[in-house]
C-alpha cells in the first residue's frame, strides 16, 4: 500500500522536473515532498484538535449527514487547514534558501508542486491504510493537491523569486491567491462527496471532473507565466457576443471533456473487482467497448473545440 501512496506522486515531481528546463536540483524537489508529507501529518492532527473543539459545542457529526454540513465543514475546517500547512511546508524553507540563493519564481511554483504531491502522499497512505478508498481513487487524486495549491504557489513564487518589492501587493496577491485555493478545495471535495446524497445533490457529481480539467489548464497557464512565457489565448473575440459565444464554447467543452474521464473513471471502477478472464466476457466486452466509443467521442469534440478555439483569430472590421 505505501507503494501505491508514494510512487505516483514521485512520478508526477520527476515529470515536472524534466519540463522544466531552469528547474532545480531533484534532490531538492525530494525535500519539499517530505516537507509536503510532514504538512500533511499536522495538518490531520490540526483537524483532530479542531473537530474536538468544535464537538464541545455542536454536534459536528451529525451535521455531516446533510450537504449545508459537509460544505461548512470543507470551508471552516479541511480546506483552510490543509493549504495553511502545505504553504508553511514551502515558504519556511524557501525563505531560508532564498537568504542563501536567487531562486527563480518557476523554481518556487515547482517547490509548490513537489510539496503539494507530498502532501498527497501522505494522504493516500492513510486513506489505504484504512482502506476508506481504493488505489484506482487515489491514483485519479494524485494531482489534485498540486492543482489545488497552483495559485498561492505562483503568487509566492511571484512575490519571493521576481524584482517586485511592494510588500503589500506581494502580501495582497498571496493572500488572495490562498483564498482561491481555499474555496477551490472546499468546492472540490463537496462535489465529490455529493454522490452520497440523494437526487439532485448527486447530479452535482457532475461537476467534479469538469472543474478539474478547469484547474489543470489553469496550473499550466500559471506554469507558463512563471518560465516568462506567453499564456495559451481561448477567448480572443473582440465584440462581446464573440466572446460570450467562445465563453460558451469553454464551458461546453469542460463539461464534455471532463465528464469523458468521468465516465472512464466509473467504467474503471465498475471492472475493478473483476479477474482478467471476466473481462472477456461477451457482455462484459461489449459494454466495455460501448462505454469507452461513447466516451472517447466526448472527449474527441471537447479537443475540437479546444483547437478551434486556439486557432480562432480576432475578426477585422473595415
Amino acid at each position: 500500500m505505501a507503494l501505491w501512496a508514494v510512487i505516483p506522486p514521485l512520478l508526477l515531481v520527476v515529470y515536472y522536473y524534466y519540463r522544466i528546463p531552469t528547474a532545480p536540483s531533484l534532490l531538492r524537489l525530494l525535500l519539499f515532498l517530505i516537507f509536503g508529507a510532514i504538512s500533511g501529518l499536522l495538518a490531520l492532527s490540526l483537524e483532530w484538535v479542531f473537530e474536538t473543539a468544535v464537538n464541545l459545542v455542536v454536534d459536528w457529526q451529525k451535521m455531516q449527514r446533510v450537504f449545508l454540513g459537509v460544505a461548512l465543514r470543507q470551508l471552516l475546517e479541511i480546506s483552510p487547514i490543509e493549504e495553511s500547512c502545505k504553504l508553511i511546508a514551502v515558504i519556511v524553507p524557501t525563505y531560508y534558501l532564498q537568504r542563501r540563493y536567487q531562486l527563480r519564481p518557476s523554481t518556487i511554483f515547482l517547490f509548490t508542486i513537489a510539496a503539494a504531491l507530498g502532501f498527497d502522499a501522505e494522504e493516500s497512505w492513510i486513506y489505504l491504510s484504512y482502506d476508506t478508498a481504493s488505489i484506482l481513487e487515489r491514483l485519479i487524486g494524485t494531482p489534485v493537491h498540486a492543482l489545488l495549491s497552483a495559485p498561492w504557489g505562483y503568487a509566492l513564487g511571484i512575490s519571493i523569486g521576481s524584482n517586485i518589492r511592494s510588500h503589500d501587493k506581494n502580501r495582497k496577491l498571496l493572500a488572495s491567491s490562498w483564498l482561491n485555493s481555499v474555496i477551490c478545495h472546499a468546492l472540490v471535495n463537496t462535489l465529490s462527496s455529493a454522490g452520497s446524497f440523494t437526487l439532485p445533490l448527486r447530479l452535482l457529481n457532475y461537476g467534479l471532473f469538469p472543474f478539474f480539467l478547469w484547474m489543470f489548464w489553469r496550473l499550466e497557464q500559471l506554469l507558463r507565466r512563471v518560465q516568462g512565457k506567453i499564456p495559451l489565448v481561448l477567448i480572443s473575440g473582440n465584440t462581446p457576443y464573440r466572446r460570450y459565444w467562445q465563453q460558451g464554447l469553454v464551458v461546453f467543452a469542460l463539461m464534455l471533456g471532463g465528464n469523458a474521464f468521468f465516465g472512464l473513471f466509473l467504467l474503471a471502477k465498475k471492472l475493478e473487482p473483476l479477474s482478467l478472464s471476466q473481462l472477456f466476457y461477451p457482455d462484459i466486452l461489449l459494454f466495455i467497448l460501448r462505454n469507452l466509443t461513447l466516451n472517447l467521442i466526448f472527449g474527441f469534440l471537447a479537443w475540437l473545440i479546444y483547437q478551434y478555439l486556439r486557432r480562432a483569430k480576432p475578426r477585422k472590421y473595415i
